[in-house]
């Protein structure tokens, strides 16, 4: 069984014992007073309704526990049984704080109507009333003193209780930030991948960049040295020509004669083939 499930059926025992508990109270402090003793009992009817709050203060913490744990069940199912559960809760914790109001009134009304026997009985005279009256100085003079020992326990059991409240409010909070911290760590990790992919893909296109510059720098420079060679071989030949037909037309040079030494001394192999048909 689910941790959170689990949690929800203990919450559900631990409603059931205080729900008893409190219909016990309830049940006490309606018979208030019925017994004749109306002095007395009217000196414990706070302690009872101290216990009765007490019940009601604990329903009411777990009605807000089923509140938060309705939220965190696995399935939709569960979830939609929690919220019912939480109204069928609400519904009965109303129910109860309207028994506990109509006991106190009945509780006042049969209180009154002893302390009303008793003081016609106390003030018909003689020595069992004298007796009588003793008694109840000293019963109540006992009563108020554990009277006040339970309200002060009352009253600590019951901060007790709201620092438990406050102690589960923080720890779901608690819970619920360390979930927000592990989605984003999750999150901080995909995106830690993501980076260090983008950071290989940027190093290998520098890479490439540095070596598609360095290729066009050696292709530049093979093509520019290629056009320097055939730029500096192009002005030597028109060198050559002009300064052959400067000989010609001087005369100091006839045509024959670079026939015929054009037939006993090979051409330059630098030397293209239309040159001569030019000359």
């Amino acid at each position: 069984m689910d941790e959170v499930t689990q949690a929800v059926e203990d919450l559900k025992k631990e409603w059931s014992q205080a729900v008893s508990q409190l219909e016990e109270s309830i049940a006490a402090i309606e018979t208030c007073g019925k017994t004749g003793k109306g002095t007395e009992e009217a000196t414990s009817l706070p302690r009872l309704n101290g216990s009765a709050q007490d019940a009601l203060q604990l329903l009411k913490s777990l009605q807000f526990r089923l509140d938060l744990l309705a939220q965190q069940l696995p399935t939709f199912d569960e979830v939609q049984s929690g919220q019912a559960t939480l109204e069928s809760w609400d519904e009965q914790y109303k129910k109860l704080r309207a028994s506990l109001r109509n006991a106190n009134l009945q509780a006042k009304e049969n209180i009154r109507k002893a302390a009303q026997e008793e003081r016609e009985l106390l003030l018909g005279g003689g020595e069992e009333s004298t007796i009588r009256r003793r008694n109840l100085q000293t019963k109540a003079g006992m009563t108020s003193a554990a009277e006040s020992i339970t309200e002060s326990l009352r009253r600590s059991r019951q901060m007790m209780v709201q620092e438990v409240e406050r102690s589960a409010s923080t720890l779901a909070t608690f819970d619920e930030s360390t979930s927000v911290l592990r989605k984003a760590e999750g999150e901080y990790q995909g995106h830690r991948s993501l980076l260090m992919r983008t950071r290989g893909l940027l190093s290998t296109m520098q890479r490439q960049d540095v070596l598609d510059r360095i290729i066009l720098t050696i292709g530049f420079i093979i093509f520019s040295l290629a056009v320097l060679y055939v730029v500096s071989r192009r002005i030597g030949l028109l060198t050559l020509q002009r300064k052959l037909a400067n000989a010609i037309r001087s005369g100091s040079l006839s045509a024959a004669d670079i026939v015929a030494k054009a037939q006993h001394v090979p051409a330059p192999a630098n030397v293209p083939a239309p040159i001569y048909d030019e000359l």
